[in-house]
């Protein structure tokens, strides 16, 4: 008789442990060098994935982005840092611009640079 392995379908494939964990690695990295820990929220963003916005403890902000939503979501989880379900309240107040943002935000209207 033969032998038959049963396959746990939860657990992502290998390649996409790999990408989780390399972007888990730039999670940590964006962490430590804004204070130390960092806070996230993903958003769906179409065919090209789903992007991970990060805010600092400083304030800082950045982003990446994962091809599935649950490559992203396993590398926030390996990377330890607290989901947000939405960019607002608590986390958007957290995060701060400079002059760059301010300019591109409001581009030629307050003679920054044209958003093109």
């Amino acid at each position: 008789m033969a032998e038959t392995q049963q396959v746990d379908e939860t657990q992502p494939d290998a390649g996409a442990q790999r990408k989780a964990a390399r972007l888990a690695k730039q999670i940590g990295a964006f962490a430590r060098s804004h204070g130390g820990s960092a806070e996230g929220q993903l958003a769906y963003i179409g065919q090209a994935g789903t992007r991970i916005v990060l805010v600092g403890e400083d304030g800082g902000w950045g982003d990446l982005v994962a091809p599935t939503h649950d490559i992203a979501r396993l590398a926030a989880e390996r990377a330890g840092i607290t989901l947000h379900d939405s960019f607002d309240g608590d986390l958007a107040g957290k995060v701060r611009t400079g002059p760059y943002e301010w300019s591109r935000m409001a581009g030629i209207q307050v003679g920054g640079p044209r958003n093109t």
